[in-house]
């Protein structure tokens, strides 16, 4: 289940579609590509992770997901633009069968985006409710054995651990007095561990960096995990810092440039949500260089 339909929803379903039919290569996907090595080297025992690790095969897979925008899969991936008409075309039906669930939103959060396909509640509880309601829906109706929720839609403004957030029953407390500091993406995660499924969370988003859904998801013996897909500048950062690390070579800045396109530079355009996704990536490279052990590289 994906909270938001968008460009990164869309590409990841039509994409997995495309290869369950044959019809393209899993390029990029390490459970699919992957290999992991048994014994020494020179043995060449290395068989696929798919092969090695009990993973749920492609073909098992159903996907659902919730969003402000009523758009179905395949007029959502045809408006994003990342794949073209060779990828969507032959599998239009398929992806028109997806349409998003209405959404727990609040632009308070995303000040950029409006949406109509949302959830109505006097409190944030309720819609959590809501959400907790549509989880069960789903695995009945798709008769799958197990879930995973993934927050692939927009960053939300920054935020900042409070007292709200360190104990389960000062959260739920905050949901039901609709608190500010509890945002739209830590009800999908409230929601999900409630329901003990795993959450993956997909952006840089505060969500289940807190204590209460923390000792939530410890207790229930449910993962937790994510901050941000980290899939293109910051791979970079990541890839690189690193290596001028190694060389003891002092960074004075770091310049990038980012393409954003689809709904996520509308969202990234406020400065309340560009300030998470700046922390993010700041911390990253704090992080690796660790400036405050070296002031003879980092001194001015």
């Amino acid at each position: 289940m994906l909270v938001g339909l968008g460009a990164v929803s869309t590409t990841f379903i039509a994409g997995v579609e495309n290869v369950r039919r044959g019809r393209a290569l899993p390029i990029g996907s390490l459970s699919q590509m992957g290999t992991i090595r048994l014994g020494k080297r020179a043995e060449k025992r290395a068989p696929k992770i798919r092969e090695f690790v009990p993973l749920a095969e492609l073909g098992d897979l159903v996907f659902a997901a919730w969003d402000p925008i009523p758009d179905d899969a395949y007029t959502a991936a045809v408006k994003a633009g990342v794949l073209e008409g060779k990828h969507l075309e032959p599998i239009a039906p398929f992806l028109k069968g997806i349409q998003p669930l209405p959404a727990a939103f609040d632009q308070q959060y995303v000040k950029r985006l409006q949406g109509s396909n949302v959830k109505r509640g006097k409190t944030k509880r309720e819609l959590a409710e809501q959400l907790r309601q549509d989880i069960r829906e789903f695995k009945r109706a798709s008769g799958a054995d197990r879930l995973v929720i993934i927050w692939a839609a927009s960053t939300e403004v920054f935020l900042q651990p409070g007292p709200t957030h360190q104990t389960l029953a000062t959260f739920e407390k905050a949901m039901d007095q609709n608190d500010p500091a509890i945002a739209p993406s830590m009800l999908y995660a409230y929601a999900a561990l409630m329901e003990s499924v795993p959450f993956a969370n997909g952006a840089p988003n505060l969500t289940v960096d807190i204590p209460a859904l923390e000792c939530l998801a410890d207790e229930r013996g449910v993962p937790i995990g994510g901050k941000d897909f980290k899939t293109g500048q910051t791979m970079m950062k990541t890839v690189l810092a690193p290596a001028f690390k190694a060389r003891m070579l002092g960074l004075s800045g770091w310049y990038s440039t980012n393409i954003l396109g689809n709904r996520d530079g509308e969202v990234l355009d406020d400065p309340e949500s560009f300030k998470t996704k700046e922390e993010s990536k700041l911390g990253v490279l704090e992080y690796i260089l660790q400036p405050e052990m070296y002031p003879e590289l980092y001194g001015n």
